[in-house]
């Protein structure tokens, strides 16, 4: 079963990106998603930030409703693609950037190459950039993993075992899963943990773009290139005065607290929050705690 897209599909560079906008006219909020995740995963998040602010909510190349990328998934490739999207949307003005664990390091970048264009930064639990500069065995293990889901999303396990899950099933979908993956690798399982957390009309969306191959793919790339995607942030470069929060889960680890306090500190109006309560997917776990946030660096921006 196919789904339409709930916004618009957006041509940048002879190739589709999906972004839904939602709101009143004042602010303009971009909600950057994760590794792995698309415009849905803001869901609880998107439709209160409406009531004040126009929400732009997208899908990067390769995820959701939005086309493959014809490049690498770099953070700074995403960077480029978003401002070509905010482009063709007539989008001059500032905008506040809200980033979830990669997409964290995607607003990042589009501020260090646009700064003109950025009014403040929401990092929500943003990705440790110290634990993968180089290729380590669990990041060459995930792009493996993310190989072969792209495989049996073109045989179409994927697509029957999210089903299953989905629907209450766990035995079959693990079986499928050691047969398919090797001991002690769940696709399913990782997808559907997370997934169970939006408003279960989502859960036969997100379930159809995981049955794509697209997804694996790109994923895949993304994963393989994420030592290169950490080397191209200036770690050097303040951000002067610039609204930035950043949002620590609290089962973050303490080098990831670290990093994330030494982010907030870049700026003198930086800030950094540990949310009680919160793993590492924040924006379903604590949705208030994000949207506080948003609310608060968009009154400081305006």
């Amino acid at each position: 079963m196919d789904f339409p897209p709930p916004g618009e599909l957006i041509e940048i560079d002879g190739r589709r990106l999906h972004a839904r906008t939602t709101g009143v006219d004042g602010p303009t909020v971009i909600l950057e998603a994760g590794i792995a995740a698309s415009s849905l995963s803001w869901a609880l998040v998107a439709p209160e930030l409406a009531g004040f602010a126009r929400v732009i909510a997208y899908d990067r190349a390769g995820y959701g409703w939005s086309d493959p990328a014809p490049h690498h998934s770099t953070a700074l490739d995403s960077a480029g693609d978003l401002a070509l999207l905010l482009d063709a949307l007539q989008i001059r003005g500032p905008v506040i950037i809200a980033g979830h664990s990669f997409g964290g390091l995607i607003a990042r970048l589009f501020q260090q190459r646009y700064p003109h264009r950025v009014a403040a930064l929401v990092l929500v639990d943003p990705v440790a950039r110290t634990e993968w500069r180089v290729m380590t065995p669990r990041l060459a293990r995930g792009v493996m993993l993310s190989r072969r889901g792209a495989k049996l999303a073109r045989a179409g396990v994927i697509g029957f075992a999210l089903k299953l899950v989905l629907s209450g099933s766990h035995s079959i979908p693990k079986l499928l899963a050691r047969a398919s993956a090797g001991k002690g690798a769940s696709v399913t399982e990782r997808l559907t943990g997370e997934v169970r957390k939006m408003p279960p009309e989502l859960w036969p969306v997100v379930a159809r773009h995981w049955s794509q191959s697209k997804s694996f793919r790109t994923m895949a790339d993304t994963l393989e290139n994420l030592p290169v995607s950490v080397s191209q942030l200036d770690e050097t470069r303040g951000l002067g005065d610039l609204p930035i929060t950043v949002l620590s889960a609290a089962s973050a680890d303490p080098q990831a607290l670290a990093e994330h306090q030494h982010d907030a500190q870049l700026s003198i109006r930086g800030r950094h929050i540990i949310v009680p309560g919160s793993a590492h997917w924040m924006h379903l776990d604590a949705p208030a705690a994000v949207i506080a946030a948003i609310t608060s660096v968009a009154s400081l921006s305006s």
